[in-house]
């Protein structure tokens, strides 16, 4: 429990930081965009993202447990194309919506989150559904 207050406390010092001293908006999907135009800053913000894994990795000693089979593992990646693409149909990601635009109190990104929670809710239980 305090991990996730810390990790989100960090998240939301990072995303008004950037916002007050470059005034841009931490949606990680735009960043990565950017990252890969050799811009300097996104290909730093998007390195810090796996630092920061590896950093927390280091600090306790641990991973998470995961095992998933073929079946599951072949439903994942699926699910990554699928969230890439509803990533560009809906301007944003996830973290750019319900991080930046909610906390700015942009309709359009509160509905997306909504959208995003919803659905992710529905495939989810229907996932869960099929795969027991």
């Amino acid at each position: 429990m305090i991990s996730a207050v810390i990790g989100g406390s960090l998240i939301g010092l990072a995303a008004v930081w950037l916002y007050l001293s470059l005034g841009r908006i931490a949606g990680i999907s735009g960043i990565a965009a950017n990252a890969l135009k050799a811009n300097a800053w996104p290909l730093m913000f998007v390195v810090g993202l796996g630092a920061g894994g590896w950093l927390a990795y280091a600090l306790t000693g641990g991973r998470p447990q995961v095992s998933l089979d073929e079946n599951q593992a072949l439903w994942l990646i699926a699910a990554g194309i699928i969230v890439g693409i509803g990533t560009r149909l809906g301007s944003g990601c996830t973290s750019g919506h319900g991080v930046c635009g909610v906390s700015r109190l942009s309709r359009r990104s509160i509905v997306a989150t909504l959208v995003f929670l919803g659905v992710g809710m529905l495939v989810a239980t229907t996932v869960a559904g099929v795969l027991s």
